[in-house]
């Protein structure tokens, strides 16, 4: 860990200069309590790095939450302690068949006990609006960089992995709140907050209020929306090895606010791109598709405020990737390994192995936030699509 600045605390080495300045901006945050902490994946995003962690005193900001509120993972341990590379491209087949990526969703509404309770939709503004496209986008994986694996563990057994977060819901809350939130800092000349792109909603306002409310929907849409896809993956698994059985499974959030207890008070903790790691709790941590992934015990280290990474991070931009990476020599990292994959056109270099940053440096930079319990190497990816030519409704 480093110290950039007096209450800049970083676990990130050669950071881009776009992120160095958004932790100075979070630094000044009138409502900052205690340390503005970088995980060791930490890059520039909206307002606050991503892979950043901060908490507020009587306050929420919906940009360091992030747009899509609840990202996350899921991960699964199976019964199997191998499976043939036929099986393998199968079941990756039939995922990309049956579960929907980037622009796509279902073509009819899905159940989901997410919205038996119709009233707590009924008793917010975005929410509701958005509840018909919701049961559409329930169990579907979306676009950037979520994906789904297939993976061999160290402990011996086949898992499978899922990132992936609350679709549209989540991104129509943020941007709207966000708007509110610059609304009462301009009210209020917090015009330096407006232009850096940490506006906040103080808590007590109705506004904030409001927020909290959607957010914590989204974050149980996010939930239930990895669980239905996975539900999904182990049908497609059963088909395939119908001996299979599911024996551990973890479900948790990378991008959300709650209250926790630090500093000797309660606050308001941001993990944009950030995971929960107290003491004994379970967390996951991806690479990218070429390399391996991680679940992990946090050490409840609270100089990090208990977080740690949520993944490798990004070394480049997606336009940058697709423009400057070689398509041969980044298939050929996957080929070489024996992974199942489709990466077979230049647009889909933006989640190419090389535009992320080595996860295996990312792990060594946090020893000190968690201890690795399972070691995972892909075997098949299902990535998400970002180009819309892709799309098609199912």
């Amino acid at each position: 860990m480093e110290k950039l600045k007096e209450n800049i605390l970083s676990w990130c080495s050669n950071m881009e200069p776009a992120a160095r300045m958004q932790a100075e901006n979070l630094s000044v945050h009138p409502c900052l309590y205690g340390n503005v902490c970088l995980m060791p994946d930490a890059h520039s995003g909206y307002g606050m790095p991503i892979g950043g962690v901060a908490a507020l005193d009587n306050a929420i900001s919906p940009n360091m939450v992030g747009v899509d509120i609840g990202c996350g993972m899921l991960a699964v341990q199976t019964s199997l302690e191998q499976m043939s590379r036929e099986k393998i491209r199968a079941a990756v087949d039939k995922i990309y068949a049956r579960v929907p990526l980037g622009f796509d969703h279902h073509q009819e509404p899905r159940e989901n006990p997410i919205f038996t309770d119709v009233q707590r939709w009924e008793d917010t503004e975005i929410c509701k609006r958005e509840m018909v496209s919701a049961r559409k986008q329930i169990g579907t994986l979306g676009g950037g960089n979520h994906f789904i694996e297939i993976q061999h563990g160290s402990d011996g057994h086949i898992w499978f992995m899922i990132h992936s977060g609350s679709r549209n819901l989540g991104k129509k809350v943020a941007e709207y709140y966000n708007k509110q939130a610059v609304k009462l800092c301009l009210m209020f000349k917090q015009d330096k907050i407006v232009k850096d792109d940490l506006a906040f909603l103080p808590i007590g306002t109705k506004e904030a209020a409001a927020y909290i409310k959607e957010m914590k929907l989204c974050l149980d849409f996010a939930y239930e929306n990895r669980k239905a896809i996975a539900k999904e993956i182990k049908e497609i698994l059963l088909e395939e090895v119908p001996q299979t059985k599911f024996l551990k499974e973890i479900n948790i959030h990378h991008n959300y606010a709650t209250i926790e207890e630090h500093y000797g008070r309660k606050l308001w903790v941001h993990r944009k791109g950030a995971t929960l790691a107290g003491i004994e709790t379970i967390g996951i941590i991806p690479g990218s598709q070429g390399s391996s992934s991680y679940i992990v015990q946090g050490l409840g280290n609270e100089e990090s405020l208990q977080s740690c990474s949520h993944g490798a991070g990004r070394c480049m931009s997606r336009a940058k990737a697709i423009k400057e990476l070689d398509l041969a020599a980044q298939r050929q990292i996957l080929d070489k390994q024996g992974i199942i994959h489709r990466m077979n056109e230049q647009a889909l270099l933006d989640e190419a192995p090389g535009a992320y940053k080595n996860i295996d440096e990312v792990m060594a930079a946090q020893k000190d936030l968690v201890s690795i319990l399972v070691k995972l190497q892909p075997l098949g990816v299902v990535k998400a699509l970002n180009d819309k030519k892709y799309a098609k409704v199912r």
